[in-house]
Order: C-alpha cells, then structure tokens, then sequence
C-alpha cells in the first residue's frame, strides 16, 4: 500500500476544508485501526503538528512505522547534538515508540548554515546506532535540492506533488531522486483540500486564477471523475512516487481515499494546469 497516514489534523486545525478542527481522540483511534485493516502501515507527522506526537502516543501505534521532523533549528543553539539528542527522544516518549522510521528535516535549508555539516553528521549517527531508520528532508520547491544534493543524499525527500504542483516532475529531479533510490513521499496531493472543492465552495481569494479552475472545471465534467478521484488518480498514476501522504478528518473519509486508491490509474490532466504560481501552490501564500 503507498498510502501513508498523514497526521496533521491530529493536531492542528489543518485545512480551508476542514470544519471539524482537530481530530478527537476516539476518531483518531478509529481512522488508525481503519487503516491497519487495510495495510496501511506508515504515518507521517512532525514535531511542529501541535500535539500530533502526543495524539498519535494515546493511541498505541506500536506496530506502525513513523515518520517525524525536526523544527527549524533555533539560532542561539550552542550545542546541536545535545538539541537533536533531546527533539529525538521527546519525540519517542510522547510517541511511546523505541525507534523511528524516519527523520526528516522540516527546514532542510538549516544544512546550508555554518552548522550544516554537524546538523547532517549527527542525525547520520542517530541512523547508525539505530534509533533512526531512515534520514531525509521536507522541501518545499526543487531549489532546495539545487542547494543541498551536492553536500547531503537523503534517504527519504517528502515533496509537494498535485495536479496544480508539478515541479519536482517538471525540474526532472524526481527522475533523478529515483534514480539515486531515493523514497519519495508526495504531501499536500490535496493541496489543503483546495483541489476537492466545488466551483462556488471557492474562496475569493482563489477567483483571479478563474482560467485554471475554468479548465479543471470543465475536464472534470467531461471525464465524469470527481475531484477527489481526479486529486488521487494524478499522484497514484505517477509511478517514481514511492509513498502518498493524505490527511483525513474522519474514518469515513479514509475509507473513500482507500476505495479510490484501489482502483487502475492512468490520469492524463491537462498540462496548462500545471503552474509555478507560488501565491497558489504554496498555501503559506495564502492571505
């Protein structure tokens, strides 16, 4: 199964869609054990998903591979290893795991400070010793990894990925990151729930980029596939994507992500979709 758990609403409330806020406990419980029913056996969360770490602990994930991420490192840190040492094992107690899967940088850009190559040696001693699986890095844009791919080779690169979002495919950068064996994990395929909108749920903040939501619109018609299978189908027809991340609000939700996902896909989208518009596919942009 490539589907990976994503766990930001555990925490947070997370979303322009969602209208729950942050998932109960009970709810929590429920989509995990949804999940492990149907193979799905990886999740993905971060230190900086507000209590994501402790919601995830209060609901046993013994047997599931995790994956977390370190907050920007502060700049007044004297001693880096000692700051890793302790985010790390934070990170296990409130998990109540003995291990990580993985550990990602969330603010991978922190390698091109002065204390770059400590940062990198000291999360590599964390893998050799074990208490880390796999080492790697969040990124926002390809340029982040113009900048580190000479100095640092992860193991895992989490990159944003939809049917708006295409760089790390356009770049060619995920044909080289599978070339080099690196695991990709694709995030925000929903692109915060933005993509899975009717045409009058759209904010006004979205209405100046009307000619691409005109063509969406209308190849969504044409092709009777609702936004959610045209969102899911798109990532899962790209075969150098090892792992997609989604986020669910409830079991329910799951379990249509699950239906969809089982499904044969060879999406073909329309190419003027795809756009470089930072205002729109980078939702911190969003104001």
């Amino acid at each position: 199964m490539r589907i990976v758990l994503g766990s930001a609403q555990f925490g947070l409330n997370y979303g322009i869609t969602n209208n729950v806020g942050k998932v109960k406990s009970q709810e929590v419980r429920k989509i995990l054990s949804y999940a492990r029913e149907n193979n799905i056996n990886t999740l993905d969360t971060a230190i900086e998903y507000g209590d994501s770490e402790a919601s995830l602990g209060m609901a046993n994930i013994s047997n599931w591979r995790v994956v977390t991420k370190l907050p920007v490192i502060p700049k007044k840190t004297n001693n880096i290893p000692e700051w890793i040492d302790q985010q790390i094992n934070s990170s296990l107690l409130r998990l109540k795991i003995p291990k990580l899967d993985g550990l990602l940088l969330h603010n991978p850009i922190d390698l091109l400070s002065k204390n770059g190559n400590e940062i990198w040696k000291t999360i590599q001693i964390k893998k050799n010793e074990g208490l880390v699986k796999k080492i790697g890095f969040s990124i926002y844009s390809p340029n982040e990894l113009e900048l580190l791919w000479s100095s640092y080779k992860p193991d895992i690169v989490q990159v944003p990925f939809n049917i708006l979002d295409r760089r790390i495919k356009t770049s060619g950068w995920l044909q080289k990151l599978n070339e080099n064996n690196v695991e990709v994990h694709s995030r925000s395929i929903f692109l915060q729930g933005l993509l899975l909108m009717n045409p009058i749920e759209r904010s006004k903040l979205f209405y100046k980029w009307q000619s691409i939501w005109s063509v969406l619109d209308t190849w969504l018609i044409n092709n009777n596939i609702s936004p959610i299978e045209a969102a899911l189908g798109f990532v899962f027809s790209e075969k150098n994507i090892d792992c997609v991340i989604v986020g669910v609000e409830s079991k329910n939700q799951l379990n249509e992500i699950i239906s969809i996902s089982n499904s044969s896909f060879n999406l073909k989208l329309p190419e003027s979709l795809s756009t470089v518009d930072l205002d729109l596919i980078e939702p911190v942009n969003w104001i």
